[in-house]
């Protein structure tokens, strides 16, 4: 069996020289790769205790609604400003190229649940940390964050630091 680094296609000078892209969708178009890619996040948390799994607009979305419905917990989506029909509440993080926002439903976290958090990628951290404001504002406490992919040299991790994160892969450069 492949490990699941091979599963990754790596993308040299995209979208820019020296960076190199690590393409997700080449786990999510090859069923070993997929199946392996939510069991190995799923294992790197079964020893946390949550009442409910939250991911973010798409690829959170793609890896955590399986974690969900495997462990029998509610799925929570965090989406871009203007998706979600109800109430919400939202913030806004610095980007590279500017400024974003994102937003969940003020009912989709009761105050005290423990939330873990998934998305497929950790990189500077910006958008992990609004995920982790947009859970605490509405009284939720964020006991882990899996992601699929660490770009360690961007240095996301120290971001969030005071939370537990688990990464699958950890690439060393950006």
């Amino acid at each position: 069996m492949k490990k699941l680094e091979e599963y990754v296609r790596s993308i040299p000078d995209f979208p820019e020289p020296g960076i190199i892209f690590r393409d997700v969708t080449s786990v999510l178009q090859d069923a070993d790769g997929l199946s392996l890619a939510i069991d190995t996040m799923q294992d790197l948390v079964k020893d946390l205790e949550y009442d409910v799994v939250v991911g973010a607009e798409s690829r959170g979305f793609i890896f955590g609604t399986p974690i969900a419905y495997n462990q029998h917990k509610p799925f929570v989506l965090i989406r871009k400003k203007g998706k979600l029909p109800c109430e919400t509440v939202e913030t806004s993080y610095e980007l590279e190229y500017g400024k974003a926002t994102i937003e969940m439903h003020k009912d989709s976290i009761k105050p005290g649940q423990k939330v873990l958090i998934v998305d497929d990628l950790i990189a500077t951290g910006g958008t992990t940390e609004a995920m982790i404001r947009l859970v605490e504002s509405l009284g939720g406490e964020v006991v882990g964050v899996v992601v699929l992919m660490e770009l360690a040299g961007l240095n996301g991790r120290e971001k969030i630091k005071d939370y537990c994160l688990k990464s699958a892969i950890i690439y060393p450069g950006k």
